[in-house]
């Protein structure tokens, strides 16, 4: 992958690699949401649960294609510099030592892998509809 840039007045292409692909990022979006794997719902309860938690701001449920089941939270990172830096980049956690950087979303958006994706109560209650005959039915 390359990228255009002006240099003295001049564009050269860029070869984006792993060690610059974070500068030409824009929105530092690793930087700009947490998740957790979450166990996969079954029950109505556990539906329910999850539209409870999509109802709150930044909140969303996906189920990836590995089938694995994720909460995610869009928060911003404390130690994001504004020009997308990291404050703390030589004590950062082992959590973001470890992330890879060698595909992400710089490269393709995430969601393109998700089999299912909750972002809000119309998109789980529609979906509950379809799985549970005594959806919307509460005691």
């Amino acid at each position: 992958m390359a990228k255009k840039k002006k240099k003295a007045g001049k564009e050269i292409k860029v070869k984006i690699t792993s060690e610059n692909k974070c500068s030409y990022c824009q929105g530092t979006k690793c930087c700009h949401y947490v998740t957790q794997e979450i166990d996969t719902p079954r029950s109505r309860y556990e539906f329910e649960h999850i539209m409870w938690q999509v109802m709150h701001d930044g909140v969303e449920v996906y189920k990836d294609s590995d089938k694995t089941w994720y909460l995610l939270m869009y928060t911003t990172c404390s130690k994001l510099l504004p020009d997308g830096r990291c404050g703390i980049y030589k004590t950062r956690p082992e959590i973001c030592r470890e992330y890879s950087n060698d595909w992400c979303e710089y490269d393709e958006p995430a969601e393109e892998h998700w089999l299912l994706h909750f972002k809000d109560h119309d998109s789980i209650n529609k979906y509950g509809k379809k799985r549970f005959k005594n959806w919307g039915k509460w005691k």
